[in-house]
């Protein structure tokens, strides 16, 4: 009997020891769980973020590759501007390298875009037409906006103001923009100089040539009466020539801007947008001050 109780003493202390430790164990396993899901959780936080930053970055750099895919170019990764590297200071060489108010804004320009310049020098009356036909991304070559030219190309926003001036010989009867009538006028060919001149005084009265520095020395050897020209030029080639003056009166006053092909809007937005920050942070006035010193 005493066995019998002993027994089953035994099997309710066993039954109630396996019962407790099975509980502890139960208990200890929730906890874990419940830690291994708060870990688990965090751990699936800080992926969500992560994966939102990335998506943020690449949006971001979608955008980015987006606005340069929308911009075409003559040749991919290049800006290719078209000039008449005669023009000082607008444009003109220095040994082998064409240089000039133009030439850096154009730098500058294709900096902003993430694109590498490349300059093409030709006669003035071929800019145009080189950004028509696909040759030229830019024209830029101390060109004013005129209703003819805007039939052709569309034009960026201005980027500087320009003069039209009239040289003379020093002993000239010429004072003023009235003597101009019945005289022998020199332009340089397909300029604004060209344009006002023979609307105003009559293409028999004009004289066109392909560069402004054969206008000047027609001037200089008497086969023409006066030169009607850009300010700007017309001081550099007065420096280096004797015997010639720029009159007092202005012929006219107008704005330079880059011709851009018709059509090719999003290079002209682009254009505009890197004009805007190089004038806003002071780039464009210092390009000009380099070359052009106010008195």
């Amino acid at each position: 009997m005493k066995k019998l109780i002993t027994a089953l003493l035994t099997c309710m202390l066993t039954a109630a020891m396996l019962g407790g430790c099975g509980k502890a164990a139960d208990d200890a396993n929730s906890s874990n769980a419940d830690v291994n899901a708060e870990i688990t959780a965090a751990d699936q936080d800080a992926a969500d973020t992560d994966a939102q930053a990335d998506g943020a970055d690449d949006a971001a750099a979608g955008d980015e590759e987006g606005a340069s895919a929308e911009v075409k170019t003559v040749k991919e990764g290049v800006l290719t501007m078209a000039t008449n590297a005669t023009f000082p200071p607008y444009e003109y060489y220095e040994s082998d390298a064409i240089v000039g108010i133009d030439a850096e804004i154009a730098e500058a320009v294709a900096k902003k875009l993430g694109l590498e310049l490349k300059i093409e020098d030709m006669e003035f009356d071929s800019i145009i037409l080189a950004v028509t036909q696909g040759k030229a991304d830019l024209g830029l070559a101390g060109m004013t906006v005129t209703e003819e030219r805007l039939e052709a190309v569309d034009f960026s926003d201005s980027y500087a103001t320009g003069i039209q001036a009239v040289i003379v010989a020093e002993d000239s009867e010429i004072a003023g923009i009235s003597d101009l009538d019945g005289k022998k006028i020199g332009v340089q060919l397909a300029t604004t100089g060209d344009i006002y001149a023979k609307e105003d005084f009559g293409e028999d009265n004009v004289e066109a040539y392909n560069k402004g520095a054969d206008a000047v020395m027609a001037l200089k050897q008497g086969k023409v009466d006066a030169v009607i020209i850009d300010n700007q030029p017309a001081l550099a080639f007065i420096q280096n020539t004797d015997g010639l003056k720029i009159l007092d009166t202005e012929y006219a006053v107008e704005d330079y801007a880059a011709a851009i092909a018709k059509g090719n809007d999003a290079l002209r937005t682009a254009v505009n947008d890197a004009l805007a920050e190089l004038e806003e942070d002071g780039t464009l006035q210092s390009i000009i001050d380099k070359y052009i010193v106010s008195e």
